[in-house]
């Protein structure tokens, strides 16, 4: 699929003299935007490549501007820090040039990983990559955290353990406990971390760069790893949601010491993720895991919550 021609003239806009788009790419894996990566093209032929993210869905197009104008800020932030993610080349958030809200940025190589092969090599690494995000301290403070699911919005999956799921619920029913603020990135997880990883020497895998930077937020470090816990969970087996808690501590994260406080962020990010298996069965599949039906996620989330009350509750 081609870029729009607004777009593209607006892309163009923002190439050194002499450059041009020659070759598009789409990118899998978005839910929410999508994705292309653009070969710019020199005279001296030398080539580069940027990422163009555009919101076309008109679901997701009523809260573009928000989410580009705090990934365009985040990017921002992070030039120069320890932390590798994309350069900001240019934003569009209202499509006041393109024919829909657009961001462009550097394009960073490397790709994401969700086999299941290899997952013991990668999750310490996704643990120290996510503590040095948390000892961030921007001068200016991001927007405080949002969550938007209720003990009413839940959706029990179908053959769930409905004492667990019960007991779960009336977790957060609860006021969110005292924390100590930290840096997020608010969907941190492996398809949106990107590895090198050598075919012959997977053990020597290493993190290049994080992406999608639209969620940043200031709240407490345990609501970032519960939804990697979450993610880890559903891609790879229940065991992993506890699991990862532990590499982030062995990394030198700090998370809550309290067994009830830390059970409330792993349930209310295991919970948010009932309302959208079916949304989360597609990307997963978008990316290659096939294997990864609506009915294998809900049986995966069922486990990984009785477990979670199990352990903790």
């Amino acid at each position: 699929m081609t870029v729009r021609p607004k777009t593209l003239a607006w892309v163009h806009r923002h190439l050194a003299e002499g450059e041009r788009v020659i070759k598009t790419e789409t990118l899998h894996g978005g839910m929410t935007a999508e994705m292309r990566r653009l070969t710019i093209g020199a005279q001296d032929a030398v080539t580069r490549h940027l990422v163009l993210r555009s919101f076309v869905d008109p679901f997701y197009v009523k809260n573009a501007e928000e989410w580009l104008n705090r990934e365009a800020g985040a990017l921002s932030l992070l030039a120069g820090t320890g932390v590798l993610a994309p350069d900001l080349v240019a934003v569009d958030p209202t499509a006041a040039h393109c024919e829909y809200p657009s961001l462009l940025m550097t394009h960073l190589e490397g790709r994401s990983v969700l086999d299941d092969a290899g997952v013991e090599t990668r999750a310490p690494l996704l643990a120290r990559q996510l503590v040095a995000i948390h000892s961030l301290r921007p001068a200016e403070r991001p927007q405080e955290f949002r969550t938007l699911t209720t003990a009413e919005s839940v959706v029990v999956p179908k053959g769930g353990d409905a004492n667990a799921w019960a007991a779960a619920i009336d977790v957060i029913r609860k006021p969110s406990p005292p924390y100590e603020g930290r840096f997020l990135h608010r969907d941190f997880q492996p398809g949106n971390v990107l590895f090198d990883v050598p075919p012959a020497h997977p053990e020597r895998a290493r993190i290049v760069g994080v992406v999608d930077w639209s969620q940043p937020s200031w709240g407490p470090a345990d609501l970032d790893v519960a939804h990697c816990c979450t993610n880890l969970a559903l891609l790879h087996d229940p065991s992993w949601g506890l699991r990862f808690a532990e590499e982030y501590e062995k990394a030198g994260g700090a998370l809550a010491t309290v067994a009830s406080e830390r059970l409330f962020w792993l349930v209310r990010d295991a919970l948010s993720c009932s309302e959208e298996v079916g949304l989360w069965a597609q990307a997963y599949q978008a990316a290659g895991r096939t294997d990864l039906t609506t009915s294998v996620l809900e049986g995966r989330l069922d486990t990984y919550v009785t477990g979670l009350m199990d352990a903790l509750g």
